[in-house]
């Protein structure tokens, strides 16, 4: 099992200001928001439970005391023969917890939510529709009917659990268990709500406005705290996380924030040289071709990418030149293309030298593959 320091990354006589800030820097790194690696979620669990531990005065004692030996780390308390009543029956050493609520935190939800390669540009907005479990209007989460209250529990007398005397080998042994009446709540609902049940939630479909942010990509989890499951009996509402999916565009690709496209130019313009207007997908772009434009040339457009996740600015746009050649010639064409070349005496074809760079990314527009 990981040391808990270690995995903070502090000292273990280190101060509990320096184990919060310790855990808030690895938190900002690892959480899923901003890192959706497993190893980095796996991390981020460890981290927590670090922090659990350690930000809690008793249990940073007890992790700090370690193992103990005798009857599962005995101490001053005899913390470890409690373990051992419980597990023969079924309760503590003699002590009782309190009742438990009725109040739960509730599930947290993921939905996938498609968006356009031009929404990503600048972000956009949705209002989403979820099925989910809402507060009931009805009894506002008291779970009983209106104008009534849960009664004290007549068995444990509110304190949710029963105390019994059992004989055993070490004598006689107070044993605490859950009240079987009130199920360990210390209250009973003698007229549950007719609407929810007694639940405190109801299934229902609510809108759920989202703000996406400019930059997200395929497989990026956005956390919405609060937005989730109502908890039972007005309990808290778990977290929505939603997964982004970048739908396919059928003219630009994506590279990180820069745009990838392809412009296809004809062997007269590449010859003479032209002026072309291109849609982006934030309107239109004037880009000036030189005359001599060869196939898989790339021209850039500083700051007509992808606005930054993180951070300010844009990515580029770069476009790939694919020179057309035309397959069907009448004959003064034929004739013509015949006397050009007639004056142009070029070398015999022959392979190139293999170069590596955006091409590469971009060969299966120009190859149509």
């Amino acid at each position: 099992m990981a040391d808990h320091y270690e995995v903070l990354g502090v000292e273990r006589n280190a101060t509990p200001d320096e184990i919060k800030k310790a855990y808030r820097r690895l938190a900002r790194e690892l959480h899923p928001d901003v890192n959706p690696s497993p190893d980095a979620a796996e991390r981020f669990k460890l981290v927590t439970h670090a922090y659990d531990v350690l930000s809690d005065p008793r249990e940073r004692e007890q992790y700090d005391l370690g193992p103990q030996p005798g009857f599962g780390g005995g101490g001053a308390n005899f913390g470890g023969f409690g373990d051992i009543f419980e597990t023969f029956f079924g309760g503590g050493g003699g002590a009782t917890r309190g009742p438990k609520s009725r109040r739960e935190r509730g599930q947290d939800a993921l939905l996938r939510v498609e968006v356009e390669l031009d929404e990503v540009v600048f972000g956009t907005h949705r209002d989403l529709e979820v099925d989910t479990a809402i507060v009931c209007e009805t009894c506002n989460g008291s779970c009983c009917q209106p104008g009534t209250a849960p009664v004290t529990c007549d068995i444990c007398h509110g304190t949710g659990s029963i105390q019994r005397s059992v004989r055993s080998l070490l004598g006689n042994v107070m044993t605490s268990s859950p009240c079987g009446t009130c199920r360990g709540y210390g209250t009973v609902i003698a007229t549950p709500c007719v609407t929810c049940q007694g639940q405190g939630r109801v299934r229902a479909r609510r809108t759920v406005p989202v703000d996406i942010p400019a930059g997200v990509d395929t497989g990026l989890r956005l956390q919405m705290p609060g937005s989730g499951e109502a908890g039972p009996a007005g309990g808290p509402n778990g977290d929505l996380y939603l997964e982004i999916k970048v739908k396919h565009h059928d003219v630009f690709s994506r590279d990180g924030d820069d745009l990838l496209c392809t412009l296809e130019v004809s062997m007269t313009d590449a010859i003479l040289g032209t002026t072309a207007t291109v849609k982006a997908l934030d309107g239109d772009i004037s880009l000036d071709l030189k005359a001599g434009v060869q196939s898989a040339d790339i021209l850039t457009v500083k700051d007509r990418g992808i606005t930054h996740l993180r951070g300010s600015g844009r990515g580029d746009l770069r476009v790939g030149i694919q020179v057309v050649t035309p397959t069907k010639l009448d004959h003064k064409e034929r004739e013509l293309i015949k006397q050009f070349a007639a004056t142009h005496k070029n070398a015999e074809p022959s392979l190139a030298r293999f170069q590596q760079g955006l091409f590469a990314k971009l060969r299966d527009r120009f190859l149509n593959v």
